[in-house]
Order: structure tokens, then C-alpha cells, then sequence
């Protein structure tokens, strides 16, 4: 090989090595989600108990649609029926998520993106050792922390995949089992309230020589139905609905996060993985890095 070939050879690889370490880095700014009262859910569910309260009052001012006892059955009823289908564990991890239904957790996608392939470039520039320096940075978020750290540590892409999949699927997992627990509630409180009805009509029938007493056994009757219909399908449908949102929300963040853990394991160019992070979000968040 000439010597002018031998040059312009090394003159490529030079070319190249300097144009995959030419990266911008930019300081790392991850920061902590911010969780604020969703409004939505708690006018929605003010809103619409209100509205059929409203046009009861109104169809008829002189009826009372309160009555403790059918009120009695179907709460507590759903309460003790619900339970009965899981376990005293399983019930105490549906409480530690209950937040998820009137919180809603700020995440800004598009800068979480960025941020992601800033890390990458990092790695690319520095080294993968130079991602432990930004740790502190990061802490606020223990899944992408945990990715950063087998990384550093050198784990192979495939096992940080591996690893990161099924923490992802745990915590998805954990969501959509809370969320399946309000939907037994959504079905369980209609089937309360259809007791309840026949609780209120055994009462009656057995009282049909006392006028008196027929008004308030067939109240108790129609009053059962009214109450499982509305925890059902106004409270505990929408809010199962609410918690498998919250799952979709955070798998796409946790996506990203294992997309990019991975790229920097297999120390792949990070214009790359801008573009797979590019893939999975809409268009008007889309990054432009490089």
C-alpha cells in the first residue's frame, strides 16, 4: 500500500474517531417528578355526584335520597365482598397506590429524551466510568439511577435489558393490579346494590298490612340499586380507568431509560439511540440533539 493511501487511511479513522467524541455535553439536569393534585379526577368525580344529586333534588324536592341503611349495604358490602378475593398482602400493596388516583405525576418527556442522550454522548466522550460522576445528578430517579449503575459497572447489554425489563414489568405489574382491584369493586357494587333491592322488597312484602312501613322497606329498595350503581360505574370504574393511565405513563418513561441503558452498554453511537427515543414519542417532542 503507498504511503499516500497509508495517509489518507488514517486520515478517515482519525476523521471519524474525532467526529464520534465531538458531541456537545451538556450539564446533566434530571429532576425529581413533581406529583400535584390531579383536579380533573377530583371535579370530574364532584362534578358528575353533584349533577345526579342536582336533578334529584329538582325532579322531586320533598323525596329524600338518603338512607343509611342502603347506603350501609353497598359501600361496606363492595368493601367486605372485594376483600374477600384477595389477601391481606395483596390489599396492602393496593393501599401504598392508592396516590396514583388523585395525584398526577409531572414528567417531561421531550427533556427526559435529551437528557437521556446527553448521557449517552457522555459515555461516547468520556467513557462509561465518567456516567459514575453523575450519579448525585440522577438520584431522584432510582430506575434510571439503578440502569447507570450496571452500566458503570460494566454488566453486559443484554443482562442491564434483562434486569431493567423485569423491574419495568413488576412495577407495570403492580399498577394494573391495584387498577383490576377497582374494576372487581366497579362489578361488585351493582350486584350490592340488586341485594340490597331484595332486602327492601322481602321487607315490604312482609309489611303490606302496615302502610307505614311500605314506604321506607321499598326506599331501602330502590335506594340499593341507585347507590351500586353510582359507586360502580361513577367512582370506581373511571378510577381504574385513571390507574391504568398512570401505568402507560411511567412504561414509557422506563422504555427510554432501557433503550439507552442499553445503547451505552453496547457503546453504539448516540445520533442512534436519538433516534429510537424519537420513535416512541409524538412528534411535537421530538429531540434534535445533534
Amino acid at each position: 500500500m503507498s504511503d499516500s493511501a497509508v495517509n489518507q487511511t488514517s486520515g478517515d479513522a482519525d476523521e471519524a474517531q474525532n467526529e464520534d467524541v465531538s458531541f456537545q455535553i451538556l450539564p446533566v439536569e434530571f429532576n425529581a417528578p413533581k406529583y400535584i393534585i390531579d383536579l380533573t379526577t377530583v371535579f370530574g368525580l364532584i362534578f358528575s355526584i353533584g349533577l345526579i344529586a342536582v336533578a334529584a333534588y329538582l325532579g322531586q324536592q320533598q323525596a329524600d335520597f338518603f338512607n343509611l341503611p342502603s347506603l350501609l349495604i353497598v359501600v361496606f358490602g363492595t368493601l367486605a365482598v372485594t376483600t374477600i378475593s384477595y389477601s391481606a398482602e395483596e390489599l396492602k400493596k393496593f393501599g401504598a397506590s392508592l396516590n396514583h388516583i388523585f395525584t398526577r405525576k409531572i414528567v417531561d418527556n421531550k427533556n427526559v429524551a435529551f437528557q437521556l442522550v446527553n448521557l449517552a454522548a457522555r459515555a461516547r466522550k468520556h467513557g462509561i466510568l465518567s456516567l459514575t460522576r453523575v450519579e448525585d445528578e440522577i438520584r431522584g430517579n432510582p430506575y434510571l439511577l439503578k440502569a447507570v449503575q450496571m452500566v458503570g459497572d460494566g454488566a453486559p447489554a443484554q443482562d442491564v435489558d434483562i434486569v431493567l425489563e423485569k423491574e419495568a414489568d413488576q412495577h407495570a405489574d403492580s399498577i394494573s393490579f391495584s387498577a383490576s382491584i377497582l374494576r372487581k369493586g366497579a362489578e361488585i357494587a351493582p350486584a350490592m346494590g340488586l341485594i340490597g333491592t331484595l332486602v327492601g322488597l322481602v321487607q315490604m312484602l312482609a309489611q303490606l298490612d302496615d302502610p307505614s312501613r311500605i314506604g321506607p322497606a321499598m326506599a331501602l329498595a330502590l335506594l340499593t340499586t341507585l347507590y351500586g350503581a353510582i359507586l360502580g360505574n361513577v367512582v370506581l370504574a373511571p378510577l381504574s380507568v385513571k390507574m391504568e393511565r398512570v401505568a402507560e405513563q411511567d412504561a414509557l418513561s422506563m422504555t427510554m431509560v432501557r433503550l439507552t441503558a442499553a445503547s451505552i452498554a453496547k457503546q453504539e453511537n448516540p445520533r442512534h439511540l436519538e433516534t429510537l427515543l424519537n420513535s416512541l414519542l409524538p412528534a411535537k417532542d421530538r429531540i434534535y440533539f445533534f
